[in-house]
């Protein structure tokens, strides 16, 4: 009997592993250790930023004129006093921020003197620094729900990485370390992405140009409906 040769193989060629990945995986794991602290979120953010993610939200909000216009202009505004934006007038913007802010005893300006040194970082940049008042405005709590609903809200309105890496890690980790968790967490990333897809881009806002301006006429003009009111409470 004839015997058939075949072609040999083509030898298997290992692909080198972006050392990123390393960095990712490892905080994605101490997340799912318990370890949710701000340093590990910018850990993780600043390795995402090693990959072409980034790049690709950037040019994704640059459909957006108001967002291209933040974006070239690198627009970073001045420091400001917590004590003097919670005595402004009941309810606008910067009173309910600035009380919420000193509350938490958060540091506003973190990210002073920082320079941007292209269109992603001066995305996270941005991001980063008006965290909270995208927490302030949509509603959503510092909750671990109430932060995977914003994620999920950032990933409506454009393709957020760190938001699509923190809202992944929580739902493997709540899943198996507190499943009595996942069903308020699913329907918190669920009304999170139906909000981002109603509401005009949170990115392009210079929010510190508005601190006066009523909280609630901030979500009118930016047709939001905060986070209670989608759960059908006051």
């Amino acid at each position: 009997m004839a015997t058939t040769l075949l072609p040999a193989a083509a030898p298997f060629e290992a692909q080198a592993v972006p050392p990123q990945l390393f960095r990712i995986f490892g905080t994605v794991v101490a997340m799912g250790g318990g370890d949710t602290s701000l340093e590990l979120v910018g850990a993780l953010s600043e390795a995402l930023l090693e990959t072409p993610s980034y790049a690709l939200a950037a040019e994704h909000l640059r459909r957006d004129p108001a967002c291209a216009a933040l974006i070239d202009q690198r627009w970073i505004p001045p420091a400001h006093d917590l004590t003097q934006l919670a005595a402004l007038p009941q309810g606008c913007l910067g009173q309910v921020y600035g009380s919420a802010m000193g509350q938490l005893g958060y540091d506003p300006n973190l990210h002073a003197g920082m320079e941007p040194t292209n269109d992603a970082v001066y995305v996270e940049l941005r991001l980063s620094q008006t965290h909270d008042l995208w927490h302030v405005i949509t509603g959503f709590d510092t909750s671990v729900i109430g932060e995977i609903g914003l994620q999920a809200f950032h990933l409506s309105q454009f393709p957020y990485p760190l938001a699509s890496a923190l809202t992944a890690q929580s739902l493997l980790s709540i899943t198996v370390l507190e499943p009595e968790l996942l069903p308020p967490l699913v329907e918190a990333i669920r009304i999170g992405l139906e909000m981002g897809r109603e509401a005009r881009p949170l990115f392009a806002q210079r929010w510190e140009e508005g601190w006066a301006k009523p909280l609630q006429q901030w979500r009118e003009e930016l047709q939001l409906r905060p986070f209670a009111e989608w759960l059908g409470r006051p």
